[in-house]
């Protein structure tokens, strides 16, 4: 008697064939066919992605790249933009040969290169989005009213996350940190990033930890505070560019194209912060502020495609987080890393981008197209002072992370003032300097000290 056809087995016969019909429809993995769709997935509202999806799509540089290609080789070239709440839909259609280039974040890459190779569709990471040398796109948050003061407390809660993503991985590795087993110490709720923090809200959710732009978002609303900052990891975390290895062998071009697009993407977004912040929330429905905190000047996140060192070795440091939670076996990072397609970029020129630099103080006002910045976290407050702010914004003391002034937990020490992502980092600081004088003040408290 023959036995059943399990559901993976029965996805991993059909894989290829679903595969074939596509590339005989639209000629997407190097067919004649005259017309060519390509497939792209990517999250509008994980805007550490817009050089690759948002932004990218709003510019139209990738349907003008493929046009003037289209007029060289006399095909017609299309874009379907798929649009995914997390990486894990966007494997899933790659595996399933039905999107051709993806972007997502790094623990989702990793799942992503072992899906692709379990499934007979290999994928191959082609270029960073944005990233944080420290971790800090990702954060855990309460209830603003919460009595939860740090990672200790959250013992024998109720934790949202998405179980695989970038997020979930700072989770498990901050609690290891914090001396709590992630398996057994908390109730992980596994929830899509929007159910969490409905979640958080209606109080079914003690604390929600998120990537990028979900706990600025929480934030500014004035819907959760900050419970740790990703930031005290001091792992790099990133977002990237996949791309079906079928599809990069098929139609090099069109991917030299793409690249090639997200590269001016990153170029307006870098010399138009304010102006690509503005776009993102037409497109998404974020808050522009919220945007800018992440994508501005001085923001969290620093764009870059190049496949720098420090962020594939972090990759390799996700791994174990992955097998110990049974989400991937081995995975041979340097083989699904491919700097070939940005290396054929490199070679016809383009800009070298610097390393990320510290954040400084920023404002941004009411009617103003453009922020300022200031040299300490006391002549922001002094600017803030009576003024018509849309947004401040300050680093973390320690940290670097970059928060709004007015969710931040402030320090005075003497005339100093310093900022706090969490009230955990401000209550170490303070104790650390008591000898100064170091003690936590209000918001109202700290501008008025500014002076």
């Amino acid at each position: 008697m023959r036995a059943p056809l399990t559901p993976a087995l029965a996805l991993l016969l059909l894989t290829p064939l679903a595969t074939a019909c596509g590339a005989e429809a639209s000629g997407a993995d190097g067919g004649s066919a005259k017309t060519v769709t390509v497939n792209v997935g990517y999250q509008s509202k994980t805007i550490n992605t817009v050089t690759a999806g948002t932004l990218l799509r709003s510019l139209g540089y990738f349907e003008e790249e493929l046009a003037a290609r289209g007029k060289r080789d006399g095909v017609t070239y299309k874009v379907d933009w798929q649009d995914y709440a997390t990486g894990a839909p966007i494997t899933a259609q790659m595996t399933a040969g039905k999107i051709d280039i993806g972007s997502m974040g790094d623990f989702p890459l990793l799942i992503n290169a072992a899906r692709g190779k379990e499934l007979r569709q290999p994928t191959r990471l082609v270029s960073v989005t944005g990233y944080n040398l420290r971790g800090g796109l990702n954060t855990v948050v309460t209830a603003p009213d919460s009595k939860l003061e740090s990672l200790a407390d959250l013992r024998g809660k109720k934790v949202s996350t998405s179980v695989g993503s970038a997020a979930d991985g700072t989770l498990v590795r901050a609690l290891q940190r914090a001396g709590i087993d992630p398996d057994q110490g908390i109730q992980k709720l596994n929830q899509q990033p929007s159910v969490g923090a409905s979640a958080l809200q209606a109080g079914s959710a003690d604390a929600l930890s998120q990537f990028v732009a979900w706990p600025g978002q929480l934030a500014f609303e004035g819907k959760a505070k900050a419970l740790y900052d990703g930031a005290e990891l001091n792992l790099p975390t990133f977002h990237g560019v996949t791309v079906r290895e079928k599809f990069a062998a098929g139609r090099p071009g069109v991917l030299d194209d793409f690249l090639r697009a997200q590269r001016r993407a990153t170029e307006y977004l870098r010399s138009r912060p304010v102006a690509a912040a503005e776009s993102v929330a037409k497109e998404t429905g974020l808050p522009a502020e919220v945007v800018y905190l992440y994508n501005g000047a001085g923001g969290i996140a620093t764009f870059d495609p190049a496949l720098r060192p420090e962020l594939i070795e972090a990759l390799k440091q996700d791994l174990p987080v992955l097998k110990d939670a049974k989400l991937v076996g081995d995975v041979d990072v340097d083989a699904f890393v491919d700097p070939e397609p940005l290396g054929r970029l490199a070679a016809a020129g383009g800009p070298a981008y610097p390393a990320a630099t510290a954040a400084r103080p920023e404002l941004w006002l009411k009617g103003e197209a453009a922020t300022k910045t200031y040299d300490s976290p006391r002549e922001l407050l002094r600017a803030v002072r009576g003024a018509q702010v849309r947004a401040a914004y300050v680093p973390d003391a320690v940290t670097g992370t970059l928060w709004f002034a007015d969710r931040a937990v402030w320090v005075a020490e003497g005339t100093e003032l310093r900022a706090f992502v969490t009230a955990a980092g401000a209550r170490a600081y303070a104790g650390q300097h008591q000898g100064s004088g170091a003690r936590i003040v209000s918001w109202a408290e700290a501008t008025g000290i500014a002076g």
